[in-house]
């Protein structure tokens, strides 16, 4: 049987449950995810709503709602649901990291930091709120605290390509072309697309 026919039989089980107790939160929040995975964004939403209306505080209901706002570019939707799940769920790290990652996405690297470091405060090994936060340290010209940030997520996940990406820019920064040939190498070989003026630019200075 193969992963669509899989989906098809979860989301009529879903669907027949629902049926019997609509109020169900998490019914109507495993049949969004389902959605989701099939990109029936209209329907995932509905399901994200419903499940919110059902269970006030599914605080990862508002954070789907957030990420299908991001894939449709509408950053400051994507801002308003992480900034709701949390109100409903302050110790959830999460929406903090999503929250963070929208100023960024901004151009306001300074708001972004005080988000990301709650994030990293619930939850330390947060790899993606370290390589946020390592971005945000690098737009402000903090190259050192980007170098540690990147280290942490690296030491927690060997292969997140992003990381080695920001340590490729700050050590080109720095004017250290190896570290940073070294690091752009790792960023590609883990999936990484480096762009292209960026990586030329490095090329340049490989002995």
């Amino acid at each position: 049987m193969n992963a669509s026919s899989n989906t098809d039989d979860f989301i009529k089980e879903k669907k027949d449950q629902l049926a019997q107790n609509a109020d169900c939160g998490n019914s109507h929040y495993n049949l969004g995810v389902a959605y989701l995975s099939q990109r029936k964004w209209k329907e995932a939403e509905e399901e994200f709503f419903a499940a919110v209306e059902s269970s006030p505080t599914l605080a990862e209901a508002y954070v789907q709602l957030g990420g299908i706002r991001m894939y449709q570019n509408d950053l400051e939707g994507c801002l308003y649901f992480n900034q709701k799940a949390v109100k409903v769920r302050p110790k959830f790290p999460v929406p903090y990291g999503n929250i963070g990652f929208v100023h960024l996405q901004q151009g306001e690297p300074e708001k972004a930091l005080e988000p990301l470091l709650q994030a990293l405060s619930l939850q330390p090994k947060f790899v993606q709120a370290h390589t946020t936060l390592a971005s945000a340290y690098y737009a402000l010209g903090d190259l050192e605290k980007c170098i540690d940030h990147c280290a942490r997520a690296i030491k927690i996940e060997p292969r997140f390509a992003p990381a080695y990406n920001n340590l490729a820019l700050c050590y080109y920064d720095q004017g250290k072309f190896d570290l940073a040939l070294e690091n752009m190498d790792k960023a590609l070989e883990y999936g990484f697309e480096v762009v292209p003026d960026f990586r030329a630019r490095l090329e340049e200075h490989r002995s």
